[in-house]
């Protein structure tokens, strides 16, 4: 099969370019990985032309041998869609997971994304804790979740807390809350880490100043994840524009209600009191 007539290709283009229609991709921002299905991969085999080893830049011993389809590093992601022989690309890891190579795209050169040691590291994370569950990692620069980083204290609780106050969905979207990083220079292995150590609680990271980290089962449910979490974040925005102190809200008991009708578990350390 031609890898681009590849089911597990086209929606990973068209969630490329949903995240480029709501603007969370300025220039050649973010970025996309998905951990391919072993079925997935033999359906596309033929068309594979396996490039030379280099190294990730860390080391990933739980993913090794599995292929992953991201986009490139410095490409713009509305580009997925009318190149994506030149925007994204196939990579398969060593024996060890301490090397990849490109086997298929980027066919005018270039690398995986600069984020790659971050979205690795994150999937093992998550293939660990899901038993497999989860396959797509997401990096988006969406505004309003960015322009909180500047006014909320950046800790899990009150981002939690928050954005959950903000739209009744919610807690029912990301029940376990959201992680936090501090702003770090993005691309190296630091940030990687302390992402992956909120990957094993979360499935939401927001960095400080620079967007957010997503990641889910498949490519709908990590889409609509950080849609519901920035959609939250524009509400916020807007009630923190008009007035300095909100009038009503959704009160502790009232979460605790909605889990027990909507057979979710609410962390009891994001129910506090406010004052």
């Amino acid at each position: 099969m031609n890898v681009l007539n590849a089911e597990f290709v086209k929606g990973f283009i068209r969630m490329a370019d949903d995240g480029w229609q709501q603007g969370w991709h300025e220039r050649n921002g973010g970025n996309l990985s998905y951990r391919i299905k072993d079925e997935e991969i033999d359906s596309v085999r033929e068309e594979l032309q396996p490039g030379e080893w280099r190294e990730i830049g860390t080391s990933v011993p739980d993913l090794a041998g599995e292929y992953f389809l991201v986009t490139g590093s410095g490409k713009y992601m509305r580009n997925a869609v009318i190149k994506p022989e030149d925007t994204i690309c196939i990579v398969e890891l060593d024996e060890k997971g301490e090397n990849y190579r490109i086997c298929w795209g980027l066919v005018n050169g270039g690398r995986p994304t600069s984020e790659l040691p971050s979205h690795l590291m994150n999937h093992e994370v998550k293939k660990r804790v899901t038993n497999g569950k989860y396959r797509v990692i997401y990096h988006a620069h969406p505004a309003n979740t960015i322009a909180l980083t500047f006014v909320l204290p950046l800790t899990d609780e009150a981002f939690t807390r928050e954005l959950w106050e903000m739209a009744t969905e919610c807690p029912v979207v990301f029940p376990g809350g959201i992680g936090v990083v501090p702003w770090m220079v993005p691309g190296g292995r630091e940030i990687a880490v302390e992402t992956s150590k909120l990957m094993e609680k979360y499935d939401v990271a927001i960095w400080a100043h620079h967007g957010m980290f997503c990641a889910g089962e498949d490519f709908d449910l990590t889409f609509g994840l950080m849609h519901t979490v920035e959609k939250s974040a524009e509400i916020l925005v807007k009630v923190r524009s008009m007035v300095s102190e909100k009038r009503q809200t959704i009160q502790p008991d009232d979460f605790r209600n909605l889990a027990r009708d909507f057979k979710v578990t609410l962390p009891e350390r994001f129910l506090f009191e406010k004052h």
